[in-house]
């Protein structure tokens, strides 16, 4: 239904969502457990999930996020997608905690759909 039908008909209502940004429609999430390497400062970790920011400039391509990113023991730190490599195994699968080979493989494809081929990288 196009929305000027409103306007014909006033007793007809339309479902009308509002579109997303290019970046957050295509955004996918990074999965808790996927091991990175931050991009500048060159600590590993893995990632712990995601905390929503009120505040700040930096933010996920949802707009709204940013993970927690676990380097080790209870140290974690706050970062945007933007700031992360993702790392790969000898296979060039994405490295997992806890996770079997098809749903690595099946993380992996989906992380090429939306990332640059430099964002991908094997632990020296």
């Amino acid at each position: 239904m196009r929305r000027q039908d409103y306007k014909e008909n006033p007793t007809v209502m339309t479902n009308v969502q509002p579109s997303q940004t290019p970046a957050a429609a295509r955004w996918v999430r990074i999965p808790n457990g996927t091991k990175v390497r931050h991009r500048h400062e060159g600590y590993d970790g893995h990632i712990d999930g995601l905390t929503e920011i009120v505040v700040g400039p930096n933010r996920n391509p949802d707009g709204k996020t940013q993970y927690r990113l676990n380097i080790g023991g209870a140290n974690r730190r706050l970062v945007t997608e933007d700031d992360l490599s993702i790392l790969l195994d000898g296979d060039n699968l994405v490295i997992m905690i806890r996770q079997k080979e098809p749903y690595r493989r099946s993380i992996t494809l989906q992380l090429h759909s939306v990332l640059s081929e430099d964002r991908f990288i094997k632990p020296a």
